[in-house]
């Protein structure tokens, strides 16, 4: 496989910690591990260090738009970043947002001649309803997005429902499913920082313990699992429930979960940065809680995998793709019935979890060195194919329109460079 440089463009990246972020940071440790280079371009953050990276990092101009979207949106008209990108020879370009970082990647294309591929992460429909109300601009955002996402040489997906997701908000062209990997080698940490993760709960031997990690959004399913750990109290089943994380929705989550009269065996804890931390936490559990249907791929559930931590699952999700009921996790319907009856049975039968974890990190798990080796086998292909003519056109109206801007802004901002460079000449001379 032939050494490349890939420009990597995403609107999230560190100190913003989300999943597609970190997914780029690993794109950009493997591709530079394996001898390629990547560039990495996301918007500008307030206090962002790029210096421990192993790989460049530009930084374009941004808008703090956090109150409504949660991120710093790049604006991706300026000439300057352009220029800068335009100093590396790139082979490809992959981007993993279809909205200001779709719109860079597409202008880049067209100065340099180079293939972009697309990767669809997020179900951005419900992004979409959460950032705008009003029916009529929810359905242009979808259209605005859709198109460029078409304008890709190709697309990829995370899970054969992220494909079918962007089908249902009227993307027409082919997808190829490319999963994600997990940052987590495979197996499971000491003991004695399993110990020292979890000293400060009540989590008594042989009391089996439930575990959540990731955003606290109701989106999630945490309502199911609140419910149903209720019922399972309710029963006289002893466990304990911890959830790793934070979100929108934390205040409410902990509120509904005082309650349903929770807080002596539900715990909650804040959200963990260090990765060694979330990794002996998986270990402590016994079982993963997972009923999100919002998810494109899950992570989370490959994570609790590599620590031989088994997942419940809302059947017929993303998440749940590549599960076997009873052999390599656990399914149930999505609702707070159907899981504490599963609760209620595995409860009492600690070999079989253990069992299923060791079949999860055998079958689902998936590193981000192999998840990044199989991408750069398909760079090759997708390169060869645009060099021999192989890619249909992909250029659209909007090209053009993005082109326009961008040249406007820049001609404003030498127009307002020149005036004051007049200005101050004005104001030397008569002073």
């Amino acid at each position: 496989m032939s050494n490349r440089t890939i420009c990597l463009i995403n609107d999230s990246f560190p100190p913003v910690t989300d999943g597609v972020a970190n997914a780029v940071v690993n794109y950009g440790r493997a591709i530079t591990e394996s001898g390629s280079r990547a560039v990495v371009a996301t918007p500008a953050y307030p206090g962002a260090d790029d210096s421990g990276f192993s790989f460049p990092v530009v930084r374009y101009p941004s808008i703090d738009m956090t109150k409504l979207v949660g991120y710093h949106a790049g604006f991706p008209f300026s000439e300057k970043t352009m220029q800068t990108l335009m100093e590396y020879p790139f082979d490809l370009i992959h981007c993993h947002c279809p909205i200001t970082s779709a719109v860079l990647a597409r202008e880049l294309r067209a100065r340099i001649h180079v293939p972009a591929v697309f990767t669809y992460h997020t179900k951005f429909d419900i992004d979409i309803a959460n950032a705008i109300h009003a029916k009529l601009l929810q359905e242009g955002a979808k259209k605005l997005l859709v198109d460029n996402i078409s304008a890709f040489d190709e697309v990829w997906t995370v899970s054969h429902g992220a494909g079918e997701n962007l089908r249902s908000l009227g993307y027409q062209g082919d997808w190829r499913v490319m999963p994600n990997g997990v940052d987590f080698a495979r197996g499971r940490v000491p003991e004695e920082d399993v110990r020292a993760v979890c000293r400060d709960f009540d989590l008594p031997e042989g009391v089996p313990v439930f575990l959540f990690v990731g955003r606290m959004m109701w989106y999630k399913g945490l309502r199911i699992t609140l419910d149903a750990l209720k019922k399972l109290k309710d029963a006289g089943h002893p466990f304990r429930m911890v959830f790793v994380g934070s979100g929108g929705d934390k205040d409410e989550v902990v509120a509904y979960a005082n309650e349903l009269g929770l807080s002596d065996c539900v715990f909650f804890t804040s959200p963990q940065y260090d990765r060694s931390v979330i990794r002996a936490w998986y270990c402590r559990g016994d079982l993963f809680l997972f009923p999100s249907t919002f998810d494109t791929n899950g992570l989370v559930v490959r994570e609790a995998a590599a620590c031989e931590l088994a997942s419940v699952l809302v059947r017929g999700s993303c998440a749940a793709e590549d599960i076997t009921d009873g052999r390599n996790g656990f399914l149930i319907e999505e609702n707070a019935d159907s899981m504490a009856a599963l609760l209620a049975k595995l409860c009492h039968e600690p070999e079989v979890l253990k069992r299923v974890g060791r079949q999860a990190q055998e079958e689902i798990y998936i590193s981000w060195d192999d998840a990044v080796h199989r991408a750069q086998q398909r760079y090759e292909i997708v390169i060869e194919q645009y060099r021999s003519g192989g890619h249909s056109a992909r250029r659209r109206f909007s090209d053009e329109y993005y082109q326009s801007l961008g040249l406007c802004g820049d001609v404003l901002k030498r127009s307002r460079e020149h005036l004051r460079e007049q200005w101050d000449a004005f104001a030397e001379h008569f002073q």
